[in-house]
This record gives structure tokens, sequence and C-alpha cells, in this order.
């Protein structure tokens, strides 16, 4: 099977590529020890990032491979399914090795080295997050060979990519619970990052398998709904869980949109919808 995999040619990048991922970096690292949860943090100053020049791949993985055996790999852009699977059970996170243009800071519709580098390899460097990514990778082949991988793809959007979790912090109160960031998606993004935990729009409910797995997401916005962990532990826990009940009760029952609000969710915050509201087409 072609693995997709290819050199990242980082001698290759111009001038105004390193000066992109420079504006990105420092966006992102001026907001993140406020908003990502502390495992992120960790993460991201315990590797070779800086601001100057997008990371070499083979420095970040003399770092990462000992701490918890990932390598990060270039590939081309997205690659197909069971490929992406099979290099993440094999504890290989394929990474784009472009980065956008200056005009496209604040969304692209394809992840790039930013996206991928820079909002997923800081978890990489968490035993728990590390084991949950390769164990879903595994999950996943199994997944779409038995046609489920519509349902199982929504738990690496709504933990992966856009997942939050909950953290004691120091406040004007004492020590209380706040959530944070630790998906990819909001991770790499200025305008998510905050959106993500301080607006008032989106719903934030509290993590259920089935109830995730039932939930369709936005691919080209901000998310109406948020699922929070209580504890990066549960990662594992989830990882861990015999799929084969679930996806059988899966194949009856309802499908949620993410602006649905359950009488079972456990709600950290009913959103207003009022940035879904105001993305919606004007009637004529």
């Amino acid at each position: 099977m072609n693995d997709y995999t290819i050199p990242q040619h980082w001698a290759h990048y111009s001038a105004t590529d390193h000066a992109v991922w420079k504006t990105l970096f420092e966006r992102q690292t001026a907001l993140l020890p406020q908003l990502a949860c502390r495992e992120f943090v960790e993460g991201m100053r315990a590797l070779p990032l800086s601001a100057e020049a997008i990371p070499d791949f083979a420095a970040l993985n003399e770092v990462l491979m000992p701490r918890t055996g990932w390598q990060v790999v270039a590939v081309p852009g997205l690659v197909p399914d069971e490929v992406f699977f099979n290099h993440l059970a094999n504890r290989r996170f394929p990474s784009g090795n472009f980065i956008r243009r200056a005009d496209q800071l604040d969304y692209l519709q394809e992840p790039d080295v930013f996206h991928d580098v820079f909002g997923h390899v800081p978890m990489l460097m968490h035993p728990v997050m590390a084991d949950f990514i390769q164990l879903y990778g595994e999950a996943g082949l199994r997944a779409q060979r038995i046609g489920k991988l519509t349902e199982l793809a929504r738990v690496y959007w709504y933990t992966v990519e856009f997942g939050l979790v909950t953290e004691l912090v120091p406040g004007e109160a004492g020590i209380q619970e706040a959530l944070r960031i630790y998906g990819a998606g909001i991770a790499s993004s200025f305008t998510e990052s905050g959106f993500a935990v301080q607006s008032p729009s989106p719903h934030r409910i509290g993590f259920d398998l089935e109830r995730v797995m039932r939930t369709r997401y936005r691919i080209d916005d901000f998310q109406e709904c948020y699922f929070v962990l209580d504890s990066l532990d549960d990662l594992l826990a989830l990882a861990r869980i015999d799929f084969d009940p679930v996806y059988e009760r899966l194949n009856s029952g309802p499908t949620y949109t993410p602006a649905d609000v359950l009488a079972t969710d456990r709600v950290f915050q009913q959103g207003d919808g009022s940035y879904a509201r105001s993305r919606l087409p004007v009637a004529a």
C-alpha cells in the first residue's frame, strides 16, 4: 500500500513561508497559555518549535520519539482514510509539508504544516493522547471495514480536533474549574481559540460517546457545539471500549444536529446560537 509519505524538503520553504509560520506561531503562543490545557502548553514548550522557522520534522522526531514513540511524517496533503488510520496505528502522524498563503491565515480547507504540527504534535507528547490516537487508528481501520467510519469519525472530530477539557485553575475566588482547549482544530486557529471557550454562542456539553457518535459537525465554520471531557485520562477508557455494542445501537435511533441540546445532556453552557444565526443567509 502506498503510504503517501514524501520528504519534507525543509530547504525548499521560502522566506514568505517562514514569515507566515512566524505570524501564526506568535499569535497562538500569545493566546494559548490562557486558553489551552496544561498538557498542550507543556508539550508546545518542550518541542523544538519557534517563531523563526517552520520546524524540521527530523528535529521534532528527535524529541517526540523518545517521549511517546511517535514520529511526524510528511505527506502532500489529505490522504485516503485507510492510509491515515494505518499511519496512526503505527504511531506516525502524517503532516502536510506545505503552509498556507498569507491571505489564508484564518481559514484553510486542507490542513497544512501549521495545523498538523503546531495543533497536533504538542498533545502527542502526552502519553494518554499518544496512546489514544494509536488506538483510534486501529479502530478506524476496523470501522472502515464494517461501514461505521462516519460514526467513528465524529469521535475524532469532537476530541482530537475540537475537544475541550475541564481544568482546575486559580481564580478570584480561589481554585475553580475552567474549560480548556486540547483539540488541534481549535488550538491552531486564532479566531476559534477564543470562540470555543469564551463565546456565549456555542453549546458546551459533557462528553458521552454514543451522543457524540450521533452528532453531525461543521467542517466549514466555527463549531456550534463542543464536547467536554472531565479529564484527558477519559480518552484511554474511551479508546479501549468494545465498540461493537455501540455500533449495533447506532443502527437505529436519531442523528443530532450540532444545535441540539438534549434533556439527558450534561450541559456546561447552553449556547445562545448568536454566531450560527449571524451566518445564516438572508431570506429573499
